[in-house]
């Protein structure tokens, strides 16, 4: 559980991995933040890959990348059935749920019919950590813009909403990013919200930006909200750096 037993959320623009000669990928700061956030000296973590289409290599890679870690490490998934019985014992007994990317609308429409967004909702509520990257931090808002149907990026606007805002990821690596979710969320089609360069997460208490944390000197976040005219106005949030 959290350290003050609220809930929180990480949500990561990406870069929650950085590569490792050993491992293949090593956690960055940001992961390592989230398992501060838990309180725990070894708190039980629970990967979700089904963003990924739940390939048992993704989950390699990331017991791997915990494995230098003082962790208790699982996973779940869904495909060809879930591997645990029962999922929401499970998950409500973990003291971080971590979500990688790959399509949110995948993740999302499986999530949906396999009951994990209610789920996930009450492991949030009761202080379960959640985090995750790309899709994995995407799909706690209401929406943003995504790579799942396709390169070319197209909104997404039916997210989990635990978050009441729009959300955008990889915001200086995808130059699509940036100007789709200023135009959908100048027009209306999106709420308001904040988004994240890659390295860079955004932490929520409760459904409360507290701040934005980052391990690279150049990483950014940024509120998103209309200005009235159609358009969308930007305002830079500067990062806590983590070492």
């Amino acid at each position: 559980m959290g350290t003050d037993g609220q809930p929180h959320i990480l949500a990561i623009g990406g870069g929650t991995f950085v590569p490792d000669d050993r491992y293949g990928l090593a956690p960055s700061p940001l992961l390592r933040y989230a398992l501060d956030l838990t309180g725990q000296d070894r708190p039980r973590v629970c990967f979700l890959p089904t963003a990924l289409g739940d390939g048992a290599e993704h989950v390699a890679r990331g017991y791997a990348a915990l494995s230098g870690l003082d962790v208790e490490t699982s996973h779940l998934v869904l495909f060809p059935m879930p591997n645990i019985a029962d999922m929401r014992s499970h998950l409500l007994s973990q003291d971080l749920l971590y979500v990688f990317g790959g399509s949110v609308a995948n993740l999302l429409a499986l999530w949906r019919l396999h009951g994990l967004d209610d789920i996930l909702r009450e492991a949030w509520q009761e202080g379960v950590v959640l985090a995750g990257q790309s899709a994995g931090a995407l799909c706690w808002h209401v929406g943003g813009n995504t790579d799942s149907f396709g390169p070319l990026l197209r909104p997404l606007t039916d997210g989990l909403g635990f978050l009441p805002y729009s959300c955008g990821v990889h915001y200086d690596s995808d130059p699509q990013r940036r100007p789709l979710l200023q135009r959908l969320v100048g027009e209306g089609t999106l709420p308001a919200g904040y988004a994240a360069d890659e390295g860079v997460g955004l932490h929520y208490v409760g459904t409360e930006l507290v701040q934005a944390v980052s391990y690279r000197p150049e990483g950014r976040a940024y509120s998103v909200e209309p200005d009235g005219s159609g358009a969308a106005k930007e305002t830079v949030i500067e990062p806590r750096m983590l070492s």
